[in-house]
């Protein structure tokens, strides 16, 4: 079938929302398609160029951003806690790592999440599961789980005001290196973290004078006073992408301009499915979730469909497995794709294979099962001779307690004084940063 922005409903299609009133979908839809675009073409091509560095093992992709973001909770600090973290992962991956950092959020368009069940149960009542701020809304009653159109005409709003504090804090100075002390007050609140990021700023900062006493300054120099951080998220809803994908005049090439970069879930990943057909047709670069239950011929048959000219940039193949499982699933499959020569940015998303519920009724992963994953993922890759690309990480710049474990041991217990996801559990500020630095560790063996 020739490929069309709205022919992936003629496919099969998994999780999406029943909307009552189909006339006002289409009116939302008509809507949306006239609005500009979020992102532009270029700055998605500037992405595969250093995806295509990552994929050569030349740089090193890190993804990370809220579990599902939220209209209730949209505050400009949020959004700036999130750059600071994201700021200090990179500092710490790419100094004490030795590799440049791709950084890209999973901000300003992650809304819609995929759910196990169609329908959620609480006391003998069922209502349609919560899908995220851009279908429905959290609270359990009838009224709030019917699906509502004009919810992506608000989705689309936040995160036109999201990208541009984003390229303002990128943009305006606040990423200046010569600044980076102020990004650490009263930031991190574990001891032997901030003394080792002070470690990190004080060599950074004897370096920015080295340089400055040589003539390259931040008035010369753009990469000391700028930054690039890129958007992404899961492309879910179609009905949105669809509406949100335009020509591009110097090209004539589609692009989704939802986002720079698009993922495809496990769940929906069917390589003969609409979700798959869909992103087949646009430039973006594009991630798919690959879980354990995933074969060799699942994965060619993706890289033919989605990278058919197998261009190294195009494709990130995200590894979702758990820590009890990667071991040994992961080595043979790694192996077989190798031997087909096709370029694949691998990445690892230690998140979602690793979360359970507690006795207390609480979603949660345990810190140290996350770390067992990344660094098994790292150790198969060292043994079978190729770069791990990337780490796709459930994340937030806040001080919550929604993963059990690390340094602050984080019980179940204590899950409930600041659990704060809209769906599944993220990594703290302290988390992240520790866990970065494991990242950077494991990093430098790859050099």
């Amino acid at each position: 079938m020739t490929w069309t922005k709205d022919s992936w409903r003629k496919y099969n299609i998994k999780q999406q929302p029943t909307y009552p009133d189909l006339k006002e979908l289409k009116r939302v839809e008509a809507e949306l398609s006239n609005l500009p675009p979020l992102i532009f073409a270029g700055e998605v091509r500037n992405l595969k160029k250093e995806l295509k560095k990552a994929t050569m093992g030349e740089s090193f992709l890190l993804q990370g951003g809220d579990c599902a973001e939220s209209f209730s909770n949209y505050k400009a600090d949020s959004i700036l806690s999130m750059f600071k973290v994201i700021l200090q992962m990179s500092i710490a991956l790419t100094y004490a790592g030795g590799f440049p950092i791709v950084k890209v959020g999973r901000i300003a368009g992650q809304f819609a999440k995929p759910r196990s069940s169609d329908f959620e149960e609480i006391d003998g009542v069922k209502l349609p599961s919560y899908r995220g701020d851009i279908i429905n809304d959290i609270e359990f009653n009838e009224k709030s789980r019917v699906a509502d159109p004009n919810k992506m005409i608000s989705a689309y709003h936040q995160s036109a005001s999201t990208l541009n504090l984003l390229r303002a804090f990128a943009r305006g100075g606040f990423a200046n290196l010569h600044e980076i002390h102020r990004w650490n007050l009263g930031f991190i609140k574990r001891a032997d973290l901030d003394e080792r990021l002070n470690e990190l700023i004080s060599d950074i900062t004897k370096t920015l004078d080295f340089m400055n006493a040589c003539g390259i300054t931040s008035e010369n120099t753009p990469q000391i006073n700028e930054t690039t951080l890129y958007t992404s998220h899961e492309a879910l809803l179609l009905p949105y992408e669809e509406a949100l994908t335009r020509v591009d005049s110097m090209t004539g090439d589609y692009y989704d301009c939802s986002a720079h970069m698009l993922w495809i879930g496990e769940r929906t990943r069917g390589v003969d499915d609409a979700h798959v057909h869909f992103l087949s047709g646009v430039k973006n670069p594009i991630g798919v979730k690959i879980g354990p239950t995933a074969t060799k011929d699942d994965i060619l048959a993706l890289c033919d469909k989605l990278n058919p000219e197998n261009e190294a940039g195009r494709l990130n193949l995200i590894v979702r497995m758990g820590a009890d499982k990667i071991g040994d699933i992961f080595p043979k499959m790694l192996r077989e794709i190798k031997s087909e020569g096709r370029m694949i940015l691998w990445s690892i998303d230690p998140m979602h294979g690793n979360t359970v519920k507690t006795s207390n009724n609480y979603k949660t992963r345990e810190f140290n099962k996350i770390l067992d994953e990344v660094k098994s993922f790292f150790e198969i890759h060292k043994a079978e001779g190729i770069y791990p690309g990337g780490i796709h990480l459930e994340m937030t710049g806040e001080d919550v307690t929604e993963c059990t474990g690390g340094a602050f041991n984080i019980t179940q217990e204590r899950l409930s004084h600041r659990y704060e996801t809209q769906c599944d559990p993220r990594l703290n500020v302290n988390q992240a940063i520790e866990l970065a630095f494991l990242v950077a560790d494991l990093l430098k063996k790859f050099k």
